[in-house]
């Protein structure tokens, strides 16, 4: 049997067994996940079709890794006017193993791979301390708007924020190591936060 699904904005043929990787979904390796946009499923012939989405049909997939997509680069340039912008973009991306099909508000028949449980003191603690803990240390007084660095929108400055970042001098001072703790923890790529860093080492003059 198979079936055709949407996640993340496109669609997939998928049949018992087969490993694709979609769009990121919330999971750890060994979770058993539903995905319930189902527009149609069937086998040789005889096919249901929704309309647009089938009522009680679902997929049941095991999360096999959560990593990310290769780094895509888009550059910009406006000739004569000394303007250039470059941003990169790595998506995150889930490999599931379809599991079963199901349908007629079926449930799934695999169960999630046990996983070692921690003491729970420790387990909270750690759980804890990398919630809480940001990549960097934030210097003491009010930050810079680091949206004037050309690639850094709102949201990213946010999300800078968050681990630490707050000034020009910070992102002027990141060493290669820094760069790829940062590609490694935030949806930015390294040749993205290098630019970021050739751009606040003249903001921070």
């Amino acid at each position: 049997m198979f079936a055709v699904i949407k996640t993340g904005g496109k669609q997939y043929r998928v049949a018992a067994d087969d490993v694709l990787k979609i769009e990121k979904i919330v999971g750890e390796v060994g979770d058993i996940v539903t995905l319930g946009t189902v527009l149609a499923y069937g086998e040789g012939e005889n096919v249901t079709l929704g309309a647009p989405f089938i009522d009680g049909a679902s997929v049941a997939a095991e999360v096999v890794q959560q990593g990310k997509a290769k780094t895509v680069i888009a550059f910009k340039k406006r000739r004569r006017q000394n303007s250039r912008r470059k941003q990169g973009h790595r998506q995150l991306l889930t490999t599931v193993r379809i599991s079963e099909i199901l349908t007629d508000g079926a449930k799934p028949s695999k169960k999630a791979a046990a996983k070692k449980e921690a003491p729970k003191a420790e387990a909270k603690s750690a759980e804890a301390e990398t919630a809480a803990a940001p990549l960097f240390k934030a210097p003491k007084g009010k930050g810079d708007d680091l949206t004037e660095i050309k690639g850094i929108g709102p949201v990213a400055a946010g999300q800078l924020n968050e681990q630490g970042i707050t000034t020009f001098k910070q992102i002027a001072a990141l060493t290669d190591e820094d760069i790829a703790k940062i590609d490694e923890a935030m949806p930015f790529s390294a040749d993205q936060i290098g630019d970021w860093r050739d751009q606040a080492k003249e903001l921070a003059k």
